[in-house]
């Protein structure tokens, strides 16, 4: 498989439409892919809509769309359309995402997660081939439907997944994995439940990265964002499914209130474990432990603050 080194788009601290410059340097700085997300800032498929035509060498992936906040009609044809705009050169991830963006959000109810990520990977195999789809899945029904615009190829779809149930899936029926908030140990927890379904299954990271900002300053930060996601119920189970028993005392004390005693529970140790920071040589080598234990391509998310450009041409390859 292509070594790959991809960034998550669009770069925080810099206007989407001042990205232009900074995005048609990622390939001459050794980039060679741009993954987007989707919470509660940029949508998914305007920042890869615009990166497309600013640099053109990119690949371009969605490291999630939700399957619940877009019909699978709709977001079929989303990516149907971003594929045929950049041919060869898309990857659809899907996830459940988590309850709060899904019914805090949306108002829509976080049900049968599994069930409705694998109706929509099935769904979405055929609608992307331009096949009429008429089916009852357990978790949405599709009558009829044939997508308009077919790309050539159609895209390959990968399946954010935590843990086991979902990992497997991720190896048996899509084309590979989108994992999230691990170490580089946990790497090896979780890639041969992917690799059950094939060894040539790609495995995106998204690894959050702060190159060059001295560890006081990086462990605020992390602790955080640490915080906010880790008491997201799935995130919870997927640490507690890892092992990680040093996040308890943060679980206490998140539940019974104490937002501040929850961040000071957070030890240095798991900070340094999810979040990579330091020189960015260091951070360089880090990913590539990443990648060493069997991610294919890395989605580095900066978390530094003010303006990217400095980190993103210090994490660079070239």
């Amino acid at each position: 498989m292509e070594r790959r080194w991809g960034i998550t788009i669009p770069l925080q601290g810099l206007p989407l439409a001042d990205q232009r410059e900074l995005i048609a340097e990622l390939p001459d700085l050794g980039y060679t892919d741009v993954w987007s997300a989707e919470a509660n800032g940029a949508d998914a498929f305007t920042p890869l809509a615009l990166a497309s035509a600013w640099a053109p060498e990119l690949r371009l992936g969605t490291a999630i769309v939700p399957v619940y906040t877009r019909g699978p009609a709709t977001l079929a044809m989303s990516a149907a359309t971003l594929a045929a705009a950049a041919p060869g050169r898309f990857a659809l991830g899907i996830g459940t995402s988590s309850n709060v963006i899904v019914q805090r959000w949306n108002g829509i109810p976080f049900e049968e997660p599994y069930k409705r990520v694998r109706d929509t990977l099935r769904f979405l195999r055929k609608a992307l081939r331009g096949e009429k789809v008429t089916e009852n899945y357990d978790t949405f029904q599709v009558q009829g439907f044939t997508a308009g615009v077919v790309a050539d190829p159609p895209p390959p779809l990968l399946v954010a997944a935590l843990r086991p149930g979902m990992l497997r899936l991720a190896g048996r029926e899509a084309d590979g994995a989108i994992i999230n908030w691990l170490s580089v140990d946990d790497v090896r927890t979780v890639v041969p439940h992917v690799h059950e379904g094939g060894p040539d299954k790609e495995i995106v990271a998204r690894i959050f990265v702060m190159p060059d900002t001295d560890a006081e300053t990086a462990r605020g930060v992390a602790r955080r964002q640490i915080a906010a996601y880790m008491n997201v119920p799935v995130y919870r189970a997927f640490h507690e499914w890892l092992g990680r028993e040093e996040l308890k005392p943060m679980w206490q004390a998140w539940e019974s209130g104490d937002r501040k005693a929850a961040l000071t529970a957070i030890p240095d140790t798991v900070v340094d474990d999810l979040v990579v920071h330091g020189p960015a040589a260091h951070c360089r080598e880090r990913i590539q432990q990443y990648m060493a234990n069997g991610v294919t391509t890395p989605a580095i998310a900066l978390m530094t603050q003010g303006d990217p450009a400095a980190a993103v041409r210090a994490l660079g390859l070239k």
